[in-house]
């Protein structure tokens, strides 16, 4: 279960990915990860450029100038960074678990307020709602964003204690 908003190192792991790539000032980084995110999630400034001045601290990014944009800080990785970044790659691998928590979470707390009478929460005209069609549509949606990146979608009948002992997972 996790405590809280996204994996912890997910922002962290995402610049050092985007500056591998290519030098980023940094509201290009987030303009970078709401693209990735499908438009659904963009971290704030202050999440982003504090990461990009620590980076520079400890040495994985320095700035550069570019003289068509004089007043744009740009960063670049160094090889420290690129070290950083293949650590960061093995630590990001491990997070899976807690990708699906999020995910999982955040979907079971929407039908809870359309289903659970302990919340009242109003679904004005002309804007979304917590109910089953527009659960059903994000569900959709999933599945679309699953075949397109992995082919047909086939439903697992597991519940979810089986499905761990299947895949040999300890939780």
């Amino acid at each position: 279960m996790r405590k809280s908003g996204p994996p912890k190192g997910l922002i962290s792991y995402l610049v050092l990915e985007l500056l591998d790539e290519k030098p980023r000032y940094g509201y290009e980084i987030l303009k970078e990860i709401r693209e990735i995110s499908g438009g659904h999630w963009e971290p704030s400034y202050g999440s982003v450029y504090p990461i990009l001045y620590k980076f520079e601290d400890k040495g994985w990014t320095e700035r550069i100038e570019r003289e068509d944009e004089p007043d744009r800080k740009y960063f670049k990785l160094t090889d420290a960074g690129r070290e950083e970044l293949e650590e960061k790659r093995v630590e990001s691998g491990t997070k899976a678990h807690e990708f699906a928590d999020v995910i999982l979470g955040f979907y079971h707390v929407y039908v809870s307020f359309a289903t659970d009478e302990r919340f009242e929460v109003e679904s004005p005209d002309g804007e979304w709602r917590f109910n089953e069609t527009f659960s059903a549509w994000i569900v959709e949606q999933i599945i679309r964003h699953h075949e397109r990146d992995f082919g047909d979608f086939e439903r697992i009948p597991d519940t979810p204690e089986e499905f761990k002992e299947r895949m040999g997972l300890d939780e």
